[in-house]
């Protein structure tokens, strides 16, 4: 028994001081996606993103276009070519179709790398930033209330105007 109450003794003496240190932490909180969709550098990169994205549409579209060009005039001559001519062409017009398709997956391979690439230094600018406003406003925690991620926030300090300030938007 004696042993019992030696170790809930010290079970309580090492709680408390943990419960008041977290009792007197700061929570703040900010959503980072609205704050990252607000900086004017993603809205530029969204720009560059998207004439990129414009570019090759217009590529692939043309080549579909070519595609259903050369098809339409297979299937107008079909009747009056070779069989040997016909699996030429017919060759021919699945390797467009086939080009066709890899393209397509290459371009949207390369702007998802593009949107990384320009996307991830402004993310870890914004994130710098909430790391310097939290501190000197004395936050030790910061939520991301970004919607869909599970935290719901009633009352707590909102640092997105001090974030923008620094910045500079």
């Amino acid at each position: 028994m004696k042993n019992l109450k030696s170790l809930l003794l010290a079970t309580l003496m090492f709680a408390l001081p943990l419960t008041a240190t977290f009792a007197q932490s700061k929570v703040s909180h900010i959503d980072l996606s609205k704050l990252i969709s607000e900086m004017p550098e993603v809205i530029a990169a969204n720009k560059q993103i998207k004439a990129l994205e414009e570019t090759y549409s217009n590529e692939i579209e043309n080549t579909i276009k070519e595609f259903q060009s050369k098809y339409k005039e297979y299937e107008a001559q079909a009747s009056t070519l070779s069989p040997v001519t016909q699996q030429a062409r017919a060759a021919e017009l699945q390797s467009m179709q086939q080009n066709i398709q890899t393209f397509q997956e290459t371009a949207s391979q390369d702007l998802q790398k593009k949107r990384a690439e320009l996307l991830r230094p402004l993310y870890e600018k914004a994130v710098a930033a909430i790391d310097k406003v939290s501190k000197s406003l004395g936050f030790d925690y910061v939520l991301d209330t970004t919607q869909g991620l599970g935290v719901l926030v009633s009352n707590g300090t909102d640092i997105s105007a001090e974030v923008k300030v620094e910045l500079g938007f």
